[in-house]
């Protein structure tokens, strides 16, 4: 049985209920796990509002401000979930941005902000978080991140942020190398598109996800709640061999050649 009973889990990324992190969220508090939520803070405080209300069912024991672009409060988060847990068995890392203008039309015209901004967000983040989780995984764990196909295939208007998901999948490998000695596993999973808040900045996405529907062998895209399972099983001992993998729940459709 999946059983994650005992286990402290630190979820990134929730944004509204259509997010992938959110699907993540709610199946490892299925599967018992004890969650800590963070959130990217605004000057108004309407995103801790809006998160703070949707995660209120899951009965999270942490929530915590956590913008991956601030240092201090990134080590201000760690900080916490050291005095308050002790220790970390499961870091979920759901972060991406990039600006609206550098998701459609022409790759060559990104700009230098904006290739910058989507992989300091996108991807650098899950070595700053991982470097973070590392002394407090003293019982081993699991580090999961979400990636797309656009990291290794030409899609359109993906642009720079195919981009950051080749560069967040070999960080992927590298912590798993860096972290196996410790027995904590890091993987990715590499999700079909799905309507979210992040993929609706990608131009054409209904047309993708359209596409996927009529390609892909189950002839249907996924939902969030499938992409969570899988991510429950990764972080259980039923994985307990599954490192530095990027495994894809997109209906199959990255068999397809036509």
């Amino acid at each position: 049985m999946l059983d994650l009973t005992g286990k402290n889990a630190l979820v990134t990324g929730i944004a509204n209920n259509r997010s992938i992190a959110w699907g993540i969220a709610q199946q490892l508090h299925k599967a018992g796990a004890n969650l800590g939520i963070t959130y990217l803070p605004d000057e108004k405080g309407r995103m801790e509002k809006k998160v703070a209300e949707l995660v209120e069912p899951l009965n999270p024991s942490l929530f915590v401000p956590c913008n991956v672009q601030d240092d201090a409060q990134i080590k201000s988060t760690f900080e916490t979930v050291g005095e308050k847990w002790g220790k970390l068995d499961i870091l979920i890392h759901c972060l991406a941005f990039a600006g609206k203008d550098e998701l459609t039309g022409d790759f060559s015209k990104t700009s230098r902000a904006g290739f910058t901004q989507a992989l300091e967000i996108s991807a650098y983040s899950l070595v700053q978080l991982g470097a973070a989780a590392k002394p407090l995984m003293t019982e081993g764990g699991s580090i999961v991140t979400l990636t797309y196909l656009g990291g290794v295939r030409v899609i359109p208007n993906y642009n720079v942020m195919g981009i950051a998901k080749a560069a967040l999948e070999m960080n992927v490998r590298y912590l798993a190398a860096e972290l196996g000695p410790q027995n904590v596993r890091v993987n990715a999973i590499s999700a079909g598109p799905i309507r979210t808040l992040a993929s609706s900045a990608v131009g054409g996405i209904l047309d993708m996800i359209h596409h996927v529907e009529e390609i892909a062998p189950l002839r249907r895209t996924v939902t969030q709640l499938e992409v969570g399972n899988t991510a429950a099983f990764l972080c259980s001992d039923l994985a307990s061999g599954i490192t530095g993998q990027v495994l894809y729940v997109d209906a199959g459709y990255a068999i397809m050649g036509m």
